[in-house]
Formats: structure tokens, sequence, C-alpha cells
């Protein structure tokens, strides 16, 4: 009988012992069904038993679930028991092997989770992009076409792969690589019709107005913090099966609530099998209003569910138990608001139903103002789209314009976000972000430390590196901290020569307190961080390699028509030369191996020799880089300006202002051709002819600027026509690089003069008249007199003094370092 037992368990999951989760999406009866499968190939299943009791995870090896959201998932985490899809099932199955579960986490923040990605006709380089970034991010990569396959990237459909798709042999996506890389920009899966081959709407003209949020968002049931304000109250007395049987809950004095109204909601956790009770200790569940008095405290270290009313609803409305830190608005609220916040004043654009209600609660939860009509003295807008009328009159007041995941993120990690980080002001052409509202989630490790820290630090041996566990946790959206994170976390382990139990390897997700794992297990529990460590590196590598990659997953693939491709119109040289814009990649990638540390930062502009040929630059920026020369495209760090003559363009101007030494080009030939750095010294930009036509002097533009330090125009403001040759964002660039304020103007009512007051407090050296400059074409009199007559009468408005001037007053202020009259420059109005 034993031999014929052991010939006959051959299954593949023979090994594995499964605990199979049920929810509203994994019904009993196709749990059953599932068990069923696994069995057949000699596994073992134990169905969970909530709500009698946990699930014991003594001798398990997987846990099946379509969902994170249960009550023991961060037990499972701290056991290093994987928690899986039931498509991993099948999946194994049909590759005949146990495949990684990373891959197949229903854990949110794996944001391509559901993802099986090939490549049709793109460059080798850009198809090891798209894989990391994938990968990274909880997905699956194939090399071929399979019917496993989801998406299929691609730049047309003429391959055979995208004909079989496009034809209904397969069912699958092709998409444009444009979608990968706005997903990983802001870390969210967005909707891929817009990006759908064989005709993309991204590809298709601008749009008269924002696009319209198509799918659900996750906001349903948490929008409100306090709902019993809008009047909304449970039914009650009504039979609820799962979610209060045997459970305990403690309603707190703070959230003052009538008598009526308790009543009621102690009927239906009675009926539903559970009790009320006074004593924190006693509880299952802690519902209060506010974060920080002594019952929330104790209640969060003792690793009870702390929710607010609104997830106390939801819970009773649906039946099924859920993290009160999965939905931001089913937690409790901080009374004195997030750090940073009060005081700002917030309006919404292009939300609309339950994404902008949350979006408002969310506002007045961080102590912030939220208005329903943008005004001038708004400090933000938070929009999921820029058309709109709100978008354009930020613009013009210099209101920042960002997306809801600064909002959501800052909330989340309990600190302002940086709005200079570009996934907050990311904007995709054809998606409205209303439809990824609420997908961002609370880390219980930032509450710890603000809310609930604990009351004394215990010293413990062979605990978890707590100190790497904090950088994974405070970085928890950040998919390229947490890569280095774990990197680091191995090469510590490594210099150490032995293995210390990691810090968590994935993202944070919600639920209840973790659970320090057993020192019993520790030896077994290291081994198996470390090999998932291990095995998450490659995907990890490949992610920081898509990460750094101009341009995205989509180098080689973008098209000149792209919105966020950005080329400045060329400005009016003196010998009417363009500035070749270059991609920074050698400050992007990592020094190579045997590279000296750079010597010099060079801003190079309108060298011809590289103008439509990007390969020679490529190599000519490598072999530089190899003699200590970096080429940067930010002028603030450049030591030296290269350029064949003067040249009125950005990068030429912009760098001015920061007085490096200018040098010939003939420098970087020379350099190239000897193999060599050389001493710039002797290449100085010698240009007498355009000095004396310009009438400037690059030595002593130099000297006023290392004296200036950036503030020329400190407590000026100049504003732009909306068709100002060269473009706004040009001439705003050199305006900021030298220390002023620069606005779009169109002419809008109710536009005033910024204040002079916070830059008088900084420096007496403004001008006494107060004169406010407008910069205009020369030739559009006729068309722009409304216009200028406007600005006249706002600028005098404010008791200041108009100037409307050509684009030159600006550029050879700039290039001279010195505040030129204007009166050569001036338009007559």
């Amino acid at each position: 009988m034993n031999d014929l037992d052991h010939t006959r368990k051959r299954g593949m999951f023979a090994q594995c012992s499964f605990i199979i989760v049920r929810s509203s999406s994994l019904s009993s009866e196709q749990a059953q069904e599932l068990a069923g499968e696994l069995r057949l190939h000699d596994g073992e299943v134990i169905f969970d038993d909530y709500p009698e009791s946990s699930l014991d995870l003594n001798g398990v090896t997987h846990v099946v679930s379509t969902t994170y959201d249960f009550p023991d998932y961060h037990a499972c985490f701290d056991a290093f028991i994987p928690v899986v899809k039931p498509n991993w099932v099948t999946h194994s199955l049909a590759k005949n092997k146990l495949l990684n579960p990373r891959q197949y986490n229903p854990d949110p923040r794996y944001f391509m989770s559901d993802v099986v990605a090939c490549v049709a006709d793109l460059p080798e380089g850009d198809a090891d992009a798209i894989a990391g970034g994938i990968l990274a991010m909880g997905g699956l990569f194939s090399i071929k076409l399979t019917s496993q396959v989801t998406h299929v990237i691609a730049l047309s459909v003429e391959s055979d792969n995208c004909r079989r798709v496009i034809d209904g042999q397969l069912k699958a996506k092709v998409v444009l690589p444009h979608w990968v890389d706005d997903c990983l920009k802001l870390g969210r899966k967005i909707d891929e019709h817009p990006y759908s081959l064989p005709d993309p709407d991204i590809l298709k003209g601008p749009m008269d107005k924002a696009p319209a949020a198509k799918r659900k968002t996750q906001v349903e049931g948490a929008v409100n913090p306090d709902p019993s304000q809008d009047g909304q109250e449970p039914v009650g007395p009504r039979k609820l099966n799962k979610v209060f049987k045997k459970k305990t809950v403690m309603l707190s004095k703070d959230l003052r609530i009538s008598n009526n109204l308790r009543d009621i909601l102690d009927g239906i956790i009675t009926t539903g099998g559970g009790k009320l009770t006074n004593s924190v200790m006693d509880a299952d569940m802690f519902i209060c209003k506010y974060r920080g008095d002594d019952e929330y405290r104790t209640a969060s270290r003792a690793g009870k569910d702390v929710g607010n009313l609104a997830w106390l609803y939801y819970l009773i409305q649906t039946d099924e138990w859920t993290s009160p830190l999965r939905r931001m608005l089913h937690y409790p609220v901080a009374s004195k608001g997030l750090p940073g916040f009060p005081g700002l004043k917030i309006s919404l654009s292009n939300y609309s139903g339950d994404a902008r209600t949350y979006l408002e609660n969310l506002i007045y939860a961080t102590g912030a103002e939220c208005t329903k009509t943008l005004k001038q003295d708004n400090t933000h807008l938070i929009t999921a789209h820029v058309l709109s009328e709100k978008c354009a009159a930020a613009k013009d007041w210099g209101i920042h314009i960002i997306n809801h995941l600064w909002l959501e993120e800052s909330y989340a990690q309990w600190m302002m976000k940086s709005i200079t980080d570009n996934r907050y002001t990311h904007f995709p052409r054809r998606t409205n972000l209303g439809e990824v509202v609420g997908h961002t989630q609370l880390d219980r490790t930032v509450l710890e430390r603000h809310f609930f820290p604990a009351v004394e630090d215990v010293e413990m041996t062979d605990v978890p590196d707590t100190k790497a566990m904090q950088q994974v946790n405070n970085n928890s959206t950040s998919p390229s901290k947490l890569g280095q994170a774990q990197n680091h976390d191995i090469d510590t382990r490594e210099r150490n020569g032995r293995l210390r139990t990691p810090a968590p390897t994935k993202f944070i997700a919600t639920g209840k307190e973790n659970i320090t794992p057993s020192t019993t297990n520790s030896r077994k529990s290291k081994e198996v961080a470390s090999a998932r460590l291990h095995e998450m590196t490659p995907d990890i590598l490949l992610y920081e390699k898509e990460r750094k990659r101009a341009g995205g997953v989509i180098y080689g693939g973008r098209r000149k028509t792209d919105e966020g491709r950005i080329e400045v119109s060329r400005k009016r040289s003196v010998d009417e030369a363009s500035d070749h814009e270059t991609t920074e990649e050698s400050e992007t990638k990592k020094v190579k191996r045997g590279n000296p540390p750079p010597t010099m930062h060079v801003v190079i502009s309108s060298y011809d020799k590289w103008v439509g040929h990007a390969k020679l630059e490529d190599n000519d920026k490598k072999r530089l880089r190899s003699l200590g020369i970096v080429c940067t495209l930010d002028p603030s760090r450049a030591t030296h300006l290269v350029a064949p003559r003067i040249v009125r363009t950005m990068k030429f101007v912009t760098a001015l202002a920061y007085g490096p030494m200018v040098l010939s080009t003939s420098y970087i030939d020379a350099c190239l051709e000897a193999n060599e750095l050389l001493d710039p010294e002797r290449f100085r930009l010698n240009d007498k002819e355009n000095e004396k036509k310009l009438g400037v002097s690059l030595r002593l533009s130099r000297e006023r600027a290392q004296k200036n330090h950036n503030q020329l125009l400190q407590g000026r403001t100049i504003y732009c026509m909306e068709d100002i040759r060269g473009g706004f964002d040009t001439f705003k660039t050199i305006v900021d690089a030298n220390g002023g304020e620069c606005r779009l103007w169109r002419g809008r009512k109710g536009t005033v003069v910024p204040s002079r007051r916070a830059d008088s407090e900084a420096s007496t050296d403004i001008d006494a008249n107060g004169d406010v400059y407008l910069l205009s074409n020369d030739n559009d009199r006729k068309e722009n007199k409304s216009l200028w007559s406007r600005f006249k009468e706002m600028v005098e408005g404010s008791r200041r003094v108009p100037r409307i001037v050509t684009a030159d007053w600006l550029l050879e202020t700039a290039m001279s370092q010195k505040l030129l009259p204007t009166q050569p420059y001036e338009l007559e109005t």
C-alpha cells in the first residue's frame, strides 16, 4: 500500500497545502471547483472558517484569494506564506510547474498583476524596459504570444501577432507602449482604450473638452468620514450573516451619536451575532471619529480594527469584512489636520460624482479649505485633466496644478509631498484620472509613527530590521525606492557575512497589526526571506533600468505628435541657429566602472555636429564622460557653457544666469580628438563681433551673474502674451533662472498683480517705481491692442507702472546680467 501511495502521489501540488479564502468575488461554489482541481493534482485543501475563527496557518504553503482584503492577510505576510489569485493554479498547470507567486498577488499595489504582456516588432531595449516595468509591478511578460497573453505592446498592427489578435483569434488587447509608460508614471493601471490599436485616440488631434471618467471608482461607501452629518443612517434591525458574528464592537464617545442611532446600531450588530461593549480591551472593532485620544491609542496598539462610522456603515451594507485602512476615509481623521495643509485653498476640476465628493472631504480632512470656485488666492488646483476653464485660469494666475495623487499620497504618508514630482503633474491625453481615485491606501507604519507610537522601545534580538522596514514603508508608493531598499538590505546581509531577517519585500498592505514572526522558526524564515529577496532582484533591476531611460518605456516609440514630447520653438538667434535639444543620458545612468569622477558639467548649445545625428551624439557623450566631462541639461549644475558663438537660445541665455565659463565648441572637438581632458582656459569663447552687435560682454556678464546669485529679476513680475514667439515656457525658464516671476497673460478679468510684500521683506534691491512687464511680439499691435489695454488697466489699478516691451528686452537683460532700461524696447499703445 505504501509503495502504491508513493507511486500515485506525484501530482504537481503534492507537496502543497492550500487555504481557500471565500469572498464576494470567490463564491463557495467557485471555491469548491478550485478545490477539486487542486485535489486532482494531489494538493491538500482547507477552506477558511470566517467568521468562526482565524486562519490556522500551521503547515500551509499557499493561501488562495481573489482579494488581499481579509483579516489574516498580514499573518500570512509575516509567516512568508504567499497569497495568490486563483489563476495561479490554472497557469501553473498550463506551464506544468509552480509559478512565481509574486506575479499573482492580489494586493492592488501590484497594479499590473492581471497583465500578461508580450511585444511585437519593438526594439530589444524597449522590450526589456517594458518587461522590467510590468514585472516589477506584479505582471507577467511572455516572449511568445500565447492564449494567456492579455496585452500585446506594439506601435502598429503590421506584425503577425497583432493580426491574430485583431482578427479575433486570441482574446487580448493591442496597445501602444505609451500605455505602459503612463501606467508606470502614475503608479496606477489606467484604461487601455485610448491606447488601443489600430486607431488609438491619443494619436488623434487635441480634444475640445476633458474626457469623462468611464470606470467605477474605489470610493463607493467611503466618500464621507462622518456619514451621520449627511443624514445617512442604516436601516435596522437587519440580519447580517458574517461581518459581526462573534465580534465585539465599541462605539467611542467622540462620535456624539444620538441614543436612537446607537440603539439602531446595537440592534443590527446584535442581530448579526455580535455585541456592543464599553471596554476597549474587550472590543474587536473600535469605532471613533478622531485619531489621538487614549482609547484610540490603546485600541491601535492592541491591534484592534479601528475605523470610523463610515467604515461601520460599509460593513453593514456589504456584510463583508474590509480593512479600515483600505479606503482612506474609513479611518478616523486627525483633529488638527495634516501639517502644512491648514491655510491652503484647494479647488477641484474635472472630477464628478463620488470621486469629487470623496476628494472634497479628503481636503477637509487635511485641514485645508476646499473652494467650489477658483480664485486668484487659491493655492492649488487638483484636476483629473488639464482641459478646463479652471486649468486655464490657474495657469494664468500661477496656481499649482496637480492631480489627486498628490493629495492622496500626502495624506497616506502624513507629509506634504513635493509638487515637483512628475507623478503629480502627469495627465495622460485621453484619460480622466477620476477613474483611479481611491486606489491609495493608508500605511499602518506611518499611522503608528505619528499617532500611536509604542510606549517604550523593547530590546529584542533576531527581529526584523526596523530601519530598512521603515524605509520601505515610508516609500510604499515609490517602486524605485522600494527596489533601492531591498537591494540595500541584500547588500547589508552579504557584507556582514550572515543573514538577518529582512524588511518586508513588498508594499505594506492594510489590515491588522503586523505580528513579529516567532523566533523558533527564525532560521527557516530567514532562508525563505533571503530567497524571496534574491528572486525579486532581477525584476527590480529591470524596473530601475526602465525608469531611468529617457522617455520611459517608449524611448524608441515616441512620435513627434505626442503631447509629452516638448520641443521648444526656435528662438530668434543672431545667426538663426537652432538649439538642438539633447538628452541627459550621461547623468541618468549609473557611472560606469572605471570612469573618473566628473570634473566638468557642461551645457552645450547649438553644436551643429550633433544636430540630426543621435547615435553620434550618444557615442560622443559617452567618450566625454570617460574623460570626466558630463553633459547636462540642468544649467544650475553647469560649470561650463559651450557654444560655437553667442546664440540667443533658451539653454545659452538661461545658463548665463549661473555664471559658468563660456567655451567654444572647438573644446569638445579637441577633447574628442585627443581623447583626453584638455585645459578649458585655452578655449574660451571669443566672439567680439556678436558682443558688439548685442552690446554684451561675456566676461562682464559672468562677473555680474556671480554677484547676482540668480536674483537679477527678484521681485519683478513679467507677463507673456500667449502667442509670444519662442513660447511661454521658454521665457518662463529664463525668468525663473533669474529669480523673477513669469505669468501668462490672456486678459482674464479679475486678475491682479501679485503683492510684492514678501519679496520686499527678502530684498531691498527692488525698483522703486514698481514696473510690471508684458512681453509681446512687435508686429501684432492691432490684434493685441485690447489685451494691452487690459494689462495697463490691471497694473495701474495696482498702482504700478506697466511696461509693454518686446522679448528682446528680456533676452538682452538676461544675457548682459544687468537690468536694461525699457525705452528702446517699448511698444507704443
